[in-house]
């Protein structure tokens, strides 16, 4: 009952806090509103300023503007984020998103096509059998020969045959599209060219030899409607072989490096198209890689912003020379002082493991005691005392302000603090109360970066992919192929290496000729 009471203290008093943030963000933006209007007039009409609803910190963020808005209490006031957060864009932006969108309704437009040709085309398929059946049936059903026992047989063959197909072509074909890629799948393309030439050309024979002369041996028309249920069964064979089985045999083997901080991995890949294969890195990408953190990256850059901005630079020769010279001097200048610096890297990376230690500690020792506040009630102890009993979200609220603070300092200190608000850790805890987890399951997320998936989705997830190839989307992998996948804040580099032809040799050790005699020294002590 304690802990509840705190952690309602704490929502009030962080609603004072987030009070008077507010109201301070709001005069600074009118202040800095204000500056650009009387300076030039001329800019400000050329850029909007969009208010959006308050968000928490996306991905894409700048890193330094993430660092720079954090509240240092978050452990103990932080509930929610107030406030509005203003942005400029220019006209260029604006008519940048607007291609965007034509370009993504588009896309909608083609995929949605593709699907309406492949759904009538499948229905053709499976009513042209059907029709070839009926139609005599319908015209000219007095002059036909009678039906025997083979040919009512056949009725039953063609029956279960279009089930059989049926339930083949909703396995292979009707699955939810994972992605939109920029051009059609080769293989695909053909089959579907390849049924519709089949079906048109069995359609022209059927009119022209059957319908024109009003043939009346019933039991072959049925058989020529078996035969081509027959081949559209083969067809899909012939389908699953080129869609499915072709591509499980390794032949390649792709790098996958990350341009912002070199991370990389290797993959397998089969007879596979360049977009396909995109694809398939995109999928192993947001299980295998750890989540991109841009914030790291600022590290190394305010260290050289730092290093640059202690020299200065004299233009003695007047005002007329160009920056060359200026540049050129300051990167000599870093060049000279480059001895001195991986000294204070070396302390500043020292520094940094130490806090990163200390506070890992600190944090462990907090859950581990947090943790020994909760205890499971069995069935006969929950009739004794019901109104001591909480749920596990009510548990998680009641003991999480004992933790909040070293936890807040931790990811402030590994620079995950923009990855996890404080509504993600309480479900993350109630889970791990449900599940009886331990405090270690439960400190596992945040004590290394995981992998991008495991993350909120409008934390991680990027819309659209750009894929760059020398070489055609639809052209198959082929060794010492590069292509990039970008997105809005890094890109994926691909190097593709053919896996090298393997030659094994057979060599034949007989067991009677493992035989072994003792050599005997005189320094030895046997």
């Amino acid at each position: 009952m304690s802990a509840t009471m705190d952690t309602e203290s704490t929502y009030s008093g962080y609603s004072h806090y987030s009070g008077h943030s507010k109201k301070a963000h709001r005069q600074g933006s009118r202040d800095r509103h204000k500056s650009p209007r009387s300076k030039d007039g001329s800019r400000s009409e050329k850029s909007v300023t969009i208010q959006t609803p308050p968000a928490e910190p996306l991905l894409g963020n700048d890193a330094s503007r993430t660092e720079e808005g954090q509240d240092d209490n978050w452990g103990e006031t932080t509930t929610a984020i107030t406030g509005t957060s203003e942005h400029s864009i220019s006209q260029e932006d604006i008519a940048r998103i607007s291609k965007d969108l034509e370009d993504s309704v588009g896309l909608d437009c083609k995929r949605y096509l593709g699907l309406t040709v492949a759904a009538v085309l499948g229905l053709l398929v499976f009513l042209t059998p059907i029709a070839f059946i009926l139609l005599p049936q319908i015209l000219w059903r007095d002059d036909l020969e009678p039906c025997g026992t083979v040919c009512e047989g056949l009725f039953i063959s063609v029956a279960f045959k279009l089930l059989i197909l049926l339930i083949g072509t909703w396995a292979l074909f009707f699955r939810q599209p994972k992605a939109d890629v920029p051009r059609v799948f080769v293989f695909r393309a053909l089959l579907l060219v390849l049924i519709f030439l089949f079906v048109f050309s069995y359609w022209l024979f059927y009119g022209v030899r059957i319908l024109d002369s009003k043939d009346t041996n019933y039991q072959g028309i049925v058989q020529y409607a078996v035969s081509l249920v027959d081949a559209l069964l083969f067809i899909h064979y012939l389908a699953i072989v080129l869609l499915e089985l072709r591509q499980l045999q390794p032949m390649f083997t792709v790098k996958v490096v990350r341009s912002t901080d070199g991370e990389s991995r290797y993959y397998s890949l089969g007879h596979l198209s360049i977009q396909r294969a995109a694809l398939v890195v995109l999928e192993n990408y947001y299980k295998d890689f750890t989540v991109y953190n841009p914030t790291l990256l600022t590290a190394s850059k305010s260290r050289a912003a730092k290093h640059m901005a202690g020299l200065k630079v004299y233009n003695v020769d007047g005002p007329g020379n160009n920056a060359t010279g200026q540049s050129r001097a300051m990167i000599a200048a870093a060049a000279r002082r480059r001895d001195s610096s991986h000294n204070e890297l070396y302390y500043e990376e020292a520094d940094h493991e130490r806090r990163v230690k200390k506070r890992r500690a600190r944090l462990m020792v907090a859950v581990e005691e947090a943790f020994t506040h909760i205890k499971r009630l069995q069935a006969e102890e929950q009739q004794k005392a019901p109104g001591e009993m909480m749920d596990p979200r009510e548990a998680a609220q009641a003991i999480f302000p004992s933790m909040a603070r070293a936890l807040q300092k931790y990811l402030r200190t590994t620079r995950q603090q923009q990855y996890h608000s404080m509504e993600s850790i309480l479900q993350h805890l109630s889970f791990c109360i449900t599940n009886n987890m331990t405090p270690k399951a439960f400190l596992e997320r945040y004590l290394s970066p995981g992998p991008t998936l495991q993350y909120d989705r409008d934390r991680w997830f990027s819309k659209q992919w750009t894929l760059v190839s020398e070489e055609a989307v639809t052209s198959g992998l082929q060794d010492g192929i590069v292509f990039v996948l970008k997105c809005l804040d890094f890109s994926l580099v691909v190097n593709v290496k053919k896996i090298p032809f393997i030659k094994l040799s057979e060599e034949f050790i007989d067991p009677k000729s493992h035989k072994f005699v003792l050599r005997l020294q005189s320094e030895t002590s046997v």
